[in-house]
């Protein structure tokens, strides 16, 4: 009766840990997929935005910190594909470029603003 009752909850563990694996594998790929998408998207809004800064002051890039926050994020992405695609990572490495990226989007889309510098500060008081 006892070995029964410890086969079964080795079982009932199995299961749980087997259900999360699979929810870990399924993020993966959702987020892989997802990525895959916003990155061309965020590609061709960099390259839309530098034409208009063309036309708006005359130069397509000015090192201003929301423009070199929004490459660093292209490039944290693009690192994210590279391991993905190239070297083929899945599960926790390529878990943490993602995470990081999201992190950088914080950064480029709030921290940038809160700053209140340069050529994209809009609506501060000074």
């Amino acid at each position: 009766m006892k070995y029964y009752h410890i086969k079964r909850k080795k079982f009932f563990f199995f299961f749980i840990n087997f259900r999360k694996w699979e929810l870990i594998k399924e993020l993966d790929n959702w987020s892989y997929r997802i990525i895959s998408l916003g990155f061309p998207l965020l590609t061709i809004g960099i390259l839309s935005g530098a034409v208009w800064a063309n036309e708006a002051w005359g130069s397509y890039w000015n090192w201003d910190p929301k423009e070199t926050w929004a490459l660093i994020t292209w490039l944290i992405f693009a690192i994210y594909l590279h391991t993905r695609m190239i070297k083929g990572w899945q599960g926790k490495k390529p878990a943490i470029i993602a995470s990081l990226g999201f992190f950088i989007v914080w950064i480029c889309y709030l921290g940038v603003n809160l700053l209140g510098k340069g050529l994209h500060s809009y609506g501060w008081l000074v």
